[in-house]
């Protein structure tokens, strides 16, 4: 038990790291490892909430030092999926382990193959359209298409509580490729808002009764240390390079949890 905890822990430090580096929580690795040393889905899914939460804020503290948050744009797209995390994370229980696992592992396929996508120039009209929010943020200057924006990140709030991730998987792809966000300023904006939705989702999963406290404390421990190191990271790493490790880690995930749902079909 006790090599088995220690081996994990290294482990989530690991994942820490290049999670913070790309805007995540790292849940679409977390999940899957806690399922795979024994964890039921639901509490893997709580810890790896918790876990995100504490990543997420160390990572922000870096990134929020380097002034790499758009905290406005943070204020608009992320409350829809605040509240559907809380909303997703109180009735993931309602779902079988086995399907939330495989709606998880989809939707990070989609999010892995698009982020190897070559982002186009956006197009900056003069032109004042209702819902196109034009944003200019330091040196930086994009326009954030609401239309699309909010309904994407309210659904993505939902099956991220669901399943215990934050989001950042999605809304990463959504920023940088649907609103012309530059990598660097949506991994950090990413960071502040994968706190808010995975704090939501480990509020919704532990009232339902799913929280395990000598799992959970350890693991957001050495999360903790992960994210500062790798929020450390990211400030280093060319955007081009950050967009490939979004990637490649993405699909890696879909692939971890695909072949362990297919594995524990018993469950």
């Amino acid at each position: 038990m006790f090599l088995r905890l220690v081996v994990t822990l290294t482990v989530v430090f690991m994942i820490a790291v290049l999670m913070a580096m790309t805007g995540r929580g790292g849940g679409n690795f977390y999940v899957p490892v806690l399922v795979a040393v024994g964890s039921p889905m639901l509490q893997a899914a709580t810890t790896g909430q918790c876990i995100l939460f504490s990543t997420a804020v160390a990572a922000s503290l870096v990134f929020q030092k380097n002034r790499t948050i758009d905290w406005k744009l943070a204020m608009v797209i992320d409350p829809p999926t605040a509240l559907m995390a809380l909303i997703g994370g109180y009735y993931a229980h309602l779902l079988p382990g086995g399907s939330l696992k495989l709606i998880f592992a989809g939707l990070l396929v989609l999010a892995g193959f698009l982020m190897l996508r070559t982002v186009k120039k956006q197009f900056l009209s003069r032109r004042r359209r209702f819902g196109f929010w034009r944003r200019r943020f330091g040196k930086y200057e994009y326009v954030v298409n609401l239309w699309l924006a909010l309904p994407i990140t309210t659904a993505t709030g939902l099956v991220a509580g669901m399943v215990g991730i934050s989001g950042g998987s999605f809304k990463v792809p959504l920023m940088v490729l649907a609103c012309g966000v530059p990598m660097r300023i949506a991994v950090g904006t990413s960071s502040a808002m994968v706190a808010a939705t995975a704090l939501m989702g480990f509020i919704g999963h532990s009232v339902a009764g799913d929280f395990n406290a000598s799992w959970a404390i350890p693991m957001s421990a050495a999360a903790v240390f992960g994210g500062l190191v790798g929020g450390a990271f990211s400030l280093n790493t060319k955007p081009e390079n950050l967009k490939k490790i979004f990637a490649y880690t993405t699909l890696a995930a879909a692939i971890f949890m695909i072949l362990n749902s297919y594995v524990s079909t018993g469950d």
